[in-house]
C-alpha cells in the first residue's frame, strides 16, 4: 500500500528518550535569513537541512527517519535480548530472537552458499513443458516469489464485507512500467544497468558470463511485453479500471493458452467461483507469453525473480549485488545498512505482529490511546465544519460526506487482535529456510481468506511502524505505534505547534477518503456513486487545479512532478492544513500570544513544514517523481501554503510573491 503520511501523539518517556522538549517551533531548524513569502520551506527547513547530512546507508533522511531510527534502536535492544537463548525465554522471544539469529550469523549463511537454493534452481532448470511451468509459478507463489501475476485475496469493491478472489499485473522487476517504455537516455541507461545486473545474478547461481549475458536480456525482453499489457499508475487510481468480476469460464476465454484450473490448484487456493481480473490486457499478455515465449526464456526468468527474492538470505555476493543496483544506483544509497538493522528489517516484515506486541510493551504507554483518539475527534470535528461551509458542495452530498466522516473508524496504536504465527517454524540456524516458511505462510493465510467475510480489524502496517494510512475499502484511519510520539507530538510543546504537526496529518486521512480516489467508496467501503453530477464536475474541476499546479513542480533538472499521480496526496496535504487551521481556530477563541516571535497560526505553519524537513539524494528524487504518489517535502510545504490566504494574511506576504498563487487551488 501506499506510503501516505505521519501522524503525531505522546508517549511516555519509556524507552524512547527524545530531545527535550521545545515550549515552540524547532527554531534552530529555521534559516532566517530566507523570505518566508519567497522560500517558505527554505525558511523553515534550511538550518536542519544544512545540519543533517543524508547517512551513507540512506538515500534520504528526514523527520521520519529519524525517528525512525530511534524507533529501530528500541527494536534492536528487544532482539538482541529475545536472541539470547535460554531456557526461560517465552514463545514470542523465541520465535523472533531466533529468526534475528539466524540472519546475524553470516559465518553460517556464507558457509552453506547456494545450497539451500540449489533444489528451487533445478526445479526451474527441468521445467519440460507447459505443466511444469505452471506448476513451477504455483510453488514460486505459494513461496513468496513475486513472479508474473499477482494473484491473492481482496475485499469485493461492490462489497467490501466479503472477500474476493484477485488476480492482478505483476512480474515485473523495474519500479513501473515507464522503465521499460521511455525512450529518454536516463531510462536506456537505466535498462542497460539492470542487464548487467541481471546477469552478474545469474553468474553467481553457476552461469557463465556468456550465458548470463544472454539470459540477461531474455529477462527483459520478457518483462518489456508485461509492461506494454500493464495499467499506468494514474489509470490505476480510479477502481472502475482495475475492477472486472468474471466467473472462472470467463477468464478462461479472455486468456486460453494459460491453464489457469492447473494454476489454482497447484497454487492451494479455496475453492472460488468468480474472481476480479484487476487489468484483462495483461492478463491476455500471460496468455500470450505461455503460448509463444520460449522455455529458455521463461527459465531465465523464472531464475533471475527466484535469486532476487532470496538475495538477502544468501551468501555475501548476492546481497551486495543486488544492492549495488537496486540501493546505489537506482536510489543513490552509498552504503549498505548495517547487519543489525537489516536484520531487523526483516524481522518486522516476516514476524511483525510478534516483534510488535513486545514493542508496544516497551514504547506504548496506556494513555496513549486516549489522547490520540482526543486528537482524532477534534480534526474530525473541524473536518465536519469545513465540509458544511463549502461553498461549492450542495446539500445532498454534503449529508452523504458528513455520513462517511462519522463512519470511519479510527484504529490507534496496534489492532484489535494479533497474526498467528503458529504455523511458522523458526530454527537458531536456517535463516534461508525461517524466511522461505515465514513468506510462506503469509502467502498462505492471505489465500485462506478468499471467500470469507472480510476482516475488518486487520492492519496492514507492523506496529513499530512509522507511518500512517487510510484504507478506503475499510473506510478507517490508521496509526501504528511506531510514529504516534515525538517529533510529531510533545504534550510540553505549542498546541499551534502540535496542530501543524499532529491536525495536519490527522486532517491528511481523513481527507484521503475524500480525494480523488477515496471519494469513490460510500461509507460501507463500497465503489458507489455518491455525489450529484453537479458537485462531481466541481470537484474534478478543483482536482484539475491541484493536479495542474504540481505538474509544473521540477523536484530535480527536468523532471517534473506527475501531478495526477499525486493528486490525492497533494489534495489531502491541503485540506488536512486547512483542517488543522480551523481546529487551531476552536482552540484559541479569539486568544492571541506569541511564543518565539511567532504568533498561532505563524506556528502552526511553521509546525507543519518542519515535519518534512528532509534531504534527499538526487537518484531517489528521479524515482520518486516517476513512481511515488507524494510529492517530495518541498512541494508538500510550499505547494500547500501558496495556496492558503491564511498564510498570506500570517506571514505579511504581497500579491506576487512567490508563496502567495496567483491562482489559489481549494477542494476541502
Amino acid at each position: 500500500m501506499s506510503f501516505r503520511i505521519a501522524l503525531l501523539l505522546l508517549l511516555p518517556p519509556l524507552a524512547l528518550a527524545a530531545d527535550p522538549p521545545k515550549p515552540g517551533v524547532d527554531v534552530g531548524a529555521m534559516d532566517k535569513s530566507a523570505n518566508p513569502c519567497v522560500d517558505f520551506y527554505q525558511y523553515a527547513c534550511g538550518n536542519w537541512k544544512a545540519n543533517n547530512p543524508i547517512p551513507a546507508d540512506r538515500s534520504r533522511w528526514g523527520r521520519f527517519t529519524e525517528l525512525s531510527d530511534r524507533n529501530e534502536k528500541v527494536l534492536l535492544g528487544i532482539l538482541k535480548n529475545a536472541s539470547a537463548a535460554n531456557a526461560s525465554r517465552g514463545p514470542i522471544d523465541q520465535k523472533i530472537g531466533d529468526y534475528y539469529a539466524s540472519c546475524m550469523n553470516e559465518a553460517a549463511i556464507d558457509r552453506k552458499g547456494i545450497e539451500p537454493l540449489q533444489p528451487e534452481l533445478d526445479r526451474i532448470r527441468r521445467i519440460a513443458g507447459k505443466q511444469d511451468l505452471v506448476a513451477e509459478i504455483a510453488h514460486l507463489h505459494r513461496s513468496g516469489v513475486p513472479v508474473l501475476f499477482n494473484f491473492g485475496s481482496s475485499p469485493d469493491n461492490k462489497d467490501s464485507n466479503r472477500t474476493i478472489a484477485d488476480l492482478d499485473q505483476g512480474g515485473l522487476s523495474l519500479p513501473g512500467r515507464e522503465y521499460y517504455l521511455n525512450s529518454d537516455a536516463k531510462s536506456v541507461e537505466t535498462r542497460q544497468r539492470f542487464e548487467q545486473h541481471a546477469a552478474r545474478m545469474l553468474q553467481l547461481a553457476g552461469d557463465s558470463p556468456e550465458t548470463a549475458t544472454s539470459k540477461a536480456r531474455a529477462v527483459l525482453d520478457f518483462e518489456t511485453a508485461l509492461a506494454k499489457a500493464s495499467l499506468d499508475r494514474v489509470a490505476r487510481r480510479d477502481p472502475a479500471n482495475t475492477y472486472h468480476m468474471m466467473r472462472k469460464e470467463e477468464l478462461l476465454l479472455i486468456a486460453p493458452d494459460f491453464p489457469w484450473d492447473a494454476y489454482f490448484s497447484a497454487v492451494s487456493v479455496p475453492q472460488f467461483d468468480s474472481l476480479n481480473v484487476d487489468t484483462p490486457d495483461f492478463v491476455r499478455q500471460v496468455s500470450t507469453s505461455a503460448a509463444s515465449n520460449p522455455m529458455d526464456q521463461w527459465k531465465a526468468y523464472l531464475t533471475y525473480h527466484l535469486l532476487r527474492a532470496r538475495a538477502d538470505e544468501l551468501p555475501e555476493a548476492f546481497e551486495k549485488e543486488a544492492f549495488d543496483f537496486w540501493g546505489r544506483y537506482l536510489a543513490g544509497t552509498k552504503e549498505m545498512r548495517p547487519r543489525d538493522r537489516r536484520c531487523l528489517v526483516a524481522v518486522d516484515r516476516e514476524l511483525g505482529d510478534l516483534l510488535g506486541q513486545e514493542y508496544i510493551e516497551a514504547a506504548f504507554g496506556p494513555d496513549a490511546k486516549a489522547q490520540t483518539n482526543q486528537m482524532v475527534a477534534a480534526l474530525e470535528k473541524a473536518l465536519e465544519e469545513d465540509i458544511r461551509t463549502l461553498p461549492w458542495m450542495t446539500e445532498t452530498t454534503k449529508q452523504a460526506a458528513l455520513g462517511k466522516l462519522h463512519a470511519i473508524t479510527n484504529n490507534v496504536g496496534y489492532p484489535k487482535k494479533w497474526r498467528d504465527y503458529s504455523a511458522v517454524t523458526v530454527a537458531r540456524n536456517d535463516y534461508f529456510g525461517n524466511a522461505a516458511r515465514a513468506s510462506g505462510a503469509a502467502r498462505q493465510r492471505d489465500l485462506d481468506k478468499i471467500g470469507k467475510p472480510t476482516d475488518k480489524s486487520e492492519w496492514e502496517m507492523t506496529t513499530p511502524t512509522v507511518n500512517a494510512y487510510y484504507e478506503p475499502q475499510l473506510n478507517s484511519i490508521n496509526f501504528p505505534a511506531g510514529i504516534l510520539q515525538p517529533p510529531f507530538f510533545d504534550a510540553k510543546r505549542d498546541t499551534a505547534v502540535n496542530l501543524g504537526a499532529i491536525g495536519a496529518v490527522i486532517g491528511h486521512e481523513m481527507t484521503h477518503g475524500f480525494d480523488d480516489q477515496g471519494r469513490k467508496y460510500d461509507a460501507q467501503g463500497d465503489v458507489r456513486d455518491w455525489w450529484t453530477p453537479t458537485d462531481a464536475a466541481e470537484f474534478e474541476k478543483r482536482a484539475a487545479c491541484i493536479a495542474n499546479e504540481y505538474s509544473a513542480f521540477s523536484p530535480i533538472g527536468d523532471v517534473k512532478l506527475n501531478g495526477r499521480l499525486t493528486l490525492g496526496e497533494n489534495t489531502a496535504d491541503n485540506g488536512g492544513v486547512r483542517v488543522a487551521l480551523r481546529a487551531l481556530d476552536d482552540t484559541l477563541k479569539g486568544k492571541k500570544d506569541k511564543i518565539d516571535g511567532f504568533t498561532p497560526e505563524q506556528r502552526l505553519f511553521l509546525g507543519y513544514a518542519q515535519i518534512w524537513c528532509e534531504n534527499t539524494a538526487p537518484e531517489q528524487l528521479r524515482l520518486r517523481a516517476i513512481t511515488d504518489p507524494h510529492s517530495p517535502g518541498r512541494f508538500r510545504v510550499n505547494g500547500v501554503v501558496q495556496n492558503m490566504p491564511e498564510f498570506e494574511k500570517a506571514f505579511a506576504c504581497k500579491v506576487g510573491q512567490p508563496m502567495v498563487g496567483a491562482n489559489a487551488c481549494r477542494v476541502w
